[in-house]
This record gives structure tokens, C-alpha cells and sequence, in this order.
């Protein structure tokens, strides 16, 4: 029971124990591919020089980051809306969680509360909230009492859905079939 996605082997670690580069991963894994999305994280340790923390990015002089997040390769193809957005994430967990993202999730009493402090977080609407709470549970057996049924579909066994559900490269290609399945289903009804 972990993540392991189609990235560097240390950015997959870095996920692995570190809950805020996770919560920055999610944040970002939007509008780019997943692996560029969960890869970020990694090349912002890399570029800083040292793993941060909640606070350090949160009083982090926003241009600055913003600029982080532009250098080339760019760590989102909007670095300065996604620079900014996880600057607020950090700003909420220091204020609210004093600086620890984990204590959203492994405080929550139970899964609809879990879901309820994701979805305060900049960028996440249900369906986003609902897989990362997919994920924790998933991969990181973070569950609280009724995870599974507040992620919805995404907490179901033996689904292929969402980033949640990848476990190796047999999986990943069932997420993107079904991903593009149901781009298919929604530029139909368009249509």
C-alpha cells in the first residue's frame, strides 16, 4: 500500500514521507500530466536546496516563488496561479494545522469531516477532495471512520479512476483509458 507513480525514484520517496510535498502535488496535478504534476514537488527541493516546510512557503516572498515555479522546466504551465495557490494552501496549514498538512487528514474524527478541511484547501473542488482522500486512505492508510464513502466512487476496491488507484504501470494505463473514456463522454454530450 503506497504510491508509486511513473516519476524519479526520489520524487515517488519524497511523496512517500512527506505529506506536504504530497498536498503540493495535489494542488498542482491540474490542467498537466500527472507525472509532471507529482514530479513538481521534488524539483522545488531541488531548486531551493532544501526540503521546506508549511511556514517557509507560506512567508515565502511571492514573487520569488513565483519565480521558482516559472524557471524553466516550469513546475505547472501556470506558475504563477499555482505558486500562488500553494502559498495559500501553506498560509491555512500553518493557521489552522500549525504547519503539519497531515493533521488535516489524521485529526479529522472522520471521513466527511477529512473531506470537509481538503476541500477549504485552494483548488479543491469535490471530485479533487474526494481523490485525495482516495489516495490517503489507498496508499498512505490514512483512514478515518467513513473515508471511503465520503471519497465516493474514487474509495471504491478494484476501480481504476483516479491517481489514487495507481500501483504500477498496468494500472496507471487503466486510469488514463478511463480518464480519456470519459473525456470522450463528456465532449459527446457537448456535442
Amino acid at each position: 500500500m503506497t504510491l508509486s507513480l511513473p516519476i524519479d525514484a526520489q520524487a515517488n520517496e519524497l511523496l512517500r514521507r512527506s505529506p506536504l510535498a504530497l498536498l503540493v502535488a495535489m494542488i498542482l496535478d491540474q490542467q498537466v500530466p500527472l507525472e509532471r504534476a507529482f514530479s513538481a514537488p521534488y524539483d522545488l527541493v531541488g531548486r531551493l536546496g532544501h526540503e521546506p516546510d508549511a511556514r517557509e512557503l507560506a512567508e515565502f516572498d511571492t514573487e520569488e516563488l513565483i519565480a521558482l515555479f516559472a524557471q524553466r522546466p516550469a513546475l505547472h504551465r501556470f506558475p504563477k496561479a499555482m505558486a500562488a495557490r500553494v502559498q495559500e494552501a501553506c498560509r491555512i496549514v500553518v493557521d489552522r494545522y500549525a504547519g503539519d498538512p497531515a493533521r488535516i487528514w489524521v485529526e479529522a474524527p472522520d471521513g466527511a469531516a477529512a473531506l470537509a478541511r481538503i476541500s477549504e484547501l485552494p483548488g479543491f473542488g469535490k471530485q479533487k477532495a474526494q481523490i485525495f482522500l482516495a489516495m490517503l486512505g489507498k496508499r498512505f492508510g490514512a483512514r478515518p471512520p467513513g473515508w471511503r464513502e465520503a471519497a465516493g466512487e474514487f474509495g471504491r476496491d478494484g476501480v481504476h479512476l483516479s491517481v489514487a488507484d495507481i500501483t504500477d504501470e498496468d494500472s496507471l494505463i487503466r486510469v488514463r483509458e478511463h480518464k480519456q473514456q470519459m473525456k470522450a463522454a463528456a465532449k459527446a454530450t457537448k456535442a
